[in-house]
């Protein structure tokens, strides 16, 4: 039944079973069970060990429990919306400034200091992993990653470093800073999904259809094999690094996975979007999986193992929940252009966001896409404040989504 605001405080330790994760008998292991039964594989000092970020609402909501208030986070929280953010990357390119442990911290803080979200997510992007490993990936103002020599051939494959352990350790650093500070409130960690990171790649930029990667999945499976592979473990071992380090859940942000067909998205991509989010599997983390224009691939992308998935603007949370057979926490999803509307117009549209998230085993409040740069930042912090104040609710345990 809808949980009243007195009981809300209440924790429920009840969970929601997670598709593929099984005891093996007839009772599916819970996000809540992994969660707890792995703490050990987790350092003393970890923030789910020391910190108390296990009963945190974020955590709540993603291991299927009912969180004390509507957890909500934005994603690209921290970035150009924030004066404080302009301030500080003034002169600093953006590649190095996520390489720079205090400033990748200090950015990863602003947002949660100005708006009382219920998480950090690591400032960080998605070629981070590509460029420490040795790839030579510059982000140009106003077009975004560009490679000097973009990967094409089975040869410029096999070219390819693999990434080096130590290479992360400025990443690691930036992430123990973070928690430091952050005491209860989750840090979420980052990284692109293996189809996004080798888009980026194959293309040498940023583009529109992905045109070349997906040629060259059939054109060249084997080439594209090996380079979805190689994305795989960095984005892996990026994860970890950030979990080991202190993050408390983590995102797999798969921007491009929209212009795929479901038929290619399982036979080309889902494996390796599993085995990067199978990176920190035995530290059993709540593992979220977000692509934008993913509508028809919600299923795969919730069997490439994760616990919660992202949905971006463009489908209502009842659809992705009936969709999901409403077996999956939800993540998503305010229309980020309704930020620059009136009031009114913004609050209606997040309460049909919520009554649609009220349908799923749990929900985490956030936008169906980035926050876009123009935005005041008031509004942000106001909209936290307007979502902590609704009543915690959910649908009754084995509703028809």
């Amino acid at each position: 039944m809808p949980t009243t605001p007195e009981t809300a405080s209440t924790p429920d330790t009840s969970t929601a079973a997670v598709p593929g994760h099984s005891t093996g008998g007839t009772h599916p292991t819970t996000a809540f069970d992994r969660l707890t039964g792995s703490l050990g594989a987790l350092p003393e000092r970890h923030p789910l060990r020391a910190a108390g970020t296990m009963d945190a609402p974020l955590l709540q909501a993603l291991t299927g429990r009912t969180p004390d208030r509507r957890p909500v986070w934005f994603m690209r929280q921290a970035g150009r919306s924030l004066p404080e953010y302009r301030s500080l990357r003034q002169g600093t390119a953006m590649l190095d400034a996520c390489l720079d442990p205090a400033m990748a911290a200090e950015i990863t803080l602003q947002p949660v200091r100005r708006h009382d979200v219920d998480a950090a997510i690591f400032f960080s992007d998605i070629v981070v992993p590509m460029r420490v490993a040795g790839v030579d990936v510059e982000i140009v103002p106003g077009r975004g990653p560009v490679l000097e020599h973009p990967v094409r051939t089975a040869a410029d494959v096999a070219a390819l470093p693999e990434l080096a352990d130590a290479a992360l350790d400025p990443i690691r650093e930036a992430v123990a800073r973070t928690v430091a500070e952050l005491g209860a409130t989750p840090l979420i960690g980052f990284a692109g999904a293996p189809f996004t990171v080798a888009a980026y790649m194959v293309e040498g930029g940023p583009s529109r259809d992905h045109l070349l990667p997906r040629t060259m999945m059939h054109a060249d499976p084997a080439a594209w094999r090996a380079l979805a592979e190689w994305a795989a473990r960095t984005s892996g071992a990026f994860l970890r690094a950030q979990v080991e380090a202190g993050a408390s859940a983590v995102q797999l942000f798969d921007s491009w996975a929209g212009s795929l067909s479901l038929t290619d998205y399982r036979a080309h991509v889902l494996e390796h979007s599993t085995a990067a989010l199978g990176a920190v599997a035995d530290l059993a983390v709540p593992r979220v999986h977000f692509g934008t224009g993913t509508g028809e691939l919600l299923a795969a992308m919730r069997d490439a193992g994760a616990d919660a998935v992202g949905v971006d603007y463009r489908l209502p949370l009842e659809e992705a929940n009936r969709r999901l057979g409403g077996r999956t926490v939800l993540q998503g999803n305010i229309d980020p252009a309704l930020l620059a509307a009136p009031w009114p117009v913004l609050t209606e549209h997040v309460r049909e966001v919520l009554r649609g998230g009220d349908r799923a085993p749990g929900h985490v409040v956030n936008l169906g896409h980035g926050v876009p740069p123009g935005t005041d930042p008031q509004v942000l912090t106001d909209l936290v404040g307007f979502v902590h104040d609704q009543p915690v609710e959910r649908a009754p345990r084995g509703s028809t989504p």
